[in-house]
């Protein structure tokens, strides 16, 4: 897995959305203990504060240092920089596997290989991910213009899993159940294009042209946005399975 997001990271911090309540909510209760967790490809570290309040102990695992040293500190969770493909965790060691916004950067196979190993019987592992935010139908088409043409070229190729929720890839787990959710934030048109800036593709863009692709739509974005803020929505989409029987 090749590390997108160092380069940003504070950015990243400051800019992403977190998810919704409702979605936890929707979660936790179909986990049958909360003594142990593994939040996979934590980032800043956004999920693994949440399972904190409810785990007696929390794994967090990234590949990006930079990333994991915007990440709140804890006394029950242990950031440690490491692959999703390699768990620094022993057989059958947590309750949960949580991946938000992630799994379609991985290596599929060797993943669920992990994931398989590291949960207890009857665990369960919960991969998320939100789509293209929308805002207006006037908006809706700008930014997705930005997103689908002009960087089209800048992503990589499993971005566009995210398009598809995850069809296409491999969920090798029992009891399959599938949640939809909808994260909604007030931004004004400079908050908005900051969260652009934390794109892969962008930051792709600005490392082989040496500039800044969010000012390609900067000035349009703007003057169609308006004064203040506006409503932004992030549709979250959530699949969760059990770890299969031996």
């Amino acid at each position: 897995m090749l590390d997108r997001f160092s380069d940003q990271a504070s950015l990243y911090a400051r800019y992403r959305i977190d998810y919704p309540a409702a979605l936890y909510e929707w979660l936790l209760p179909r986990v049958p203990s909360q003594a142990h967790a593994w939040d996979c490809a934590t980032g800043n570290g956004q999920v693994a504060v949440v399972l904190a309040a409810h785990f007696a102990q929390v794994t967090a695992t990234d590949i990006s240092a930079a990333q994991l040293a915007e990440a709140p500190r804890q006394p029950n969770i242990t950031y440690q920089l490491a692959p999703a493909e390699h768990a620094p965790l022993a057989d059958a060691a947590v309750d949960l596997v949580t991946v938000g916004q992630a799994v379609h950067w991985f290596e599929f196979e060797a993943f669920n290989r992990e994931v398989q190993r590291v949960l207890r019987p009857g665990g369960v592992v919960a991969e998320w991910g939100y789509g293209l935010v929308q805002v207006s139908a006037g908006l809706d088409s700008l930014i997705r213009r930005f997103y689908a043409e002009t960087m089209r070229p800048y992503w990589d190729e499993n971005r566009w899993h995210i398009d598809d929720q995850y069809a296409r890839l491999p969920f090798p787990f029992a009891d399959v159940e599938h949640a939809h959710f909808t994260e909604a934030r007030r931004w004004t048109a400079e908050h908005f294009l900051n969260y652009l800036r934390t794109w892969s593709s962008v930051v792709k863009y600005r490392k082989q042209h040496g500039q800044d692709a969010v000012l390609l739509l900067a000035d349009e974005l703007t003057e169609a946005w308006g004064q203040g803020e506006r409503e932004v929505l992030f549709p979250v989409f959530v699949r969760l399975g059990r770890k299969m029987p031996e």
